[in-house]
């Protein structure tokens, strides 16, 4: 039985770094107007209450969104109105996941596949878009779902891969199902998150994906904190395969921004550089 929620880490310094590169990929496949697919392999339960009993124990989205005010940030107008349409009212209150910002983007033609195991967050997830003819949610593994999916019938996919890394096996699934997802679906956008509680473990995952042979990987990571053993995650990166050619320019701008905005401890850093050349 998986015990991580998402919920109680909502809004958090990570989702601000994961949902503004989700954002910038989703802008860039709406360009063209052929459809295409969206893969989330680990969907959690699709939007989160900051006032509830999960959100409000550790306070997270405090040191994360909560500290980014919409008219500092113009080059975030996307991704502040994906968050808005989540929100009826003024002010903030829900904070959307990966798939209800993904949900703002999806056209008529374009389609979701939406993996999460744990039995509450599925129930919810089924629950948030029953009436989406375009979407479908599944409770089996989405590393699994990923590779029986691709190559879609649209040719076009972005698939977002965020486990929780609970499992210390994570690691190495991940790297697997991404090499044999990309030998199926070459040209396919894959944006893997990845938390830094031992940097050793992302220097090897790291490792693995520059010797493996897939071209065209970037990098970007937001640390609130120095590396250590003793504090949780410190901080937290995506790598993209195939990213929107637009992508690295936007956040070496937008990365030091970030640090200043959301630093506490004066430790704060980022990285954004490619891994692997094209």
């Amino acid at each position: 039985m998986l015990s991580y929620r998402h919920s109680y880490h909502a809004g958090n310094f990570a989702d601000v770094l994961k949902h503004i590169v989700l954002v910038e990929m989703l802008e860039h496949f709406i360009k063209k107007d052929k459809p295409f697919d969206y893969i989330d392999t680990h969907s959690g339960a699709g939007i989160y209450d900051l006032l509830s009993g999960h959100a409000d124990k550790n306070k997270e989205y405090k040191n994360g969104i909560d500290k980014l005010k919409d008219t500092r940030w113009p080059e975030l107008a996307s991704y502040f109105s994906a968050i808005d349409a989540n929100n009826k009212s003024v002010g903030l209150r829900y904070y959307p996941g990966s798939p209800a910002i993904a949900m703002e983007y999806l056209r008529r033609g374009d389609r979701a596949w939406l993996f999460e195991m744990h039995s509450a967050d599925g129930t919810r997830l089924e629950q948030l878009f029953a009436k989406n003819r375009s979407v479908r949610v599944s409770g089996d593994d989405g590393l699994k779902g990923l590779l029986s999916l691709v190559p879609p019938v649209s040719k076009r996919g972005l698939v977002l891969i965020d486990p929780s890394y609970e499992i210390k096996q994570d690691y190495d699934q991940v790297f697997k199902a991404v090499a044999q997802a990309h030998k199926k679906f070459t040209t396919g956008t894959y944006a893997i998150w990845y938390p830094v509680v031992d940097r050793v473990r992302i220097e090897k995952l790291e490792g693995k994906f520059k010797r493996s042979g897939i071209k065209n990987i970037q990098l970007f990571e937001l640390g609130l904190l120095e590396d250590t053993e003793e504090r949780g995650m410190t901080s937290s990166g995506m790598m993209v395969i195939n990213p929107p050619w637009t992508l690295k320019d936007k956040m070496s701008q937008l990365l030091p921004k970030l640090v200043k905005a959301l630093d506490e401890s004066g430790s704060s850093f980022y990285r954004c550089e490619t891994l692997v050349g094209e």
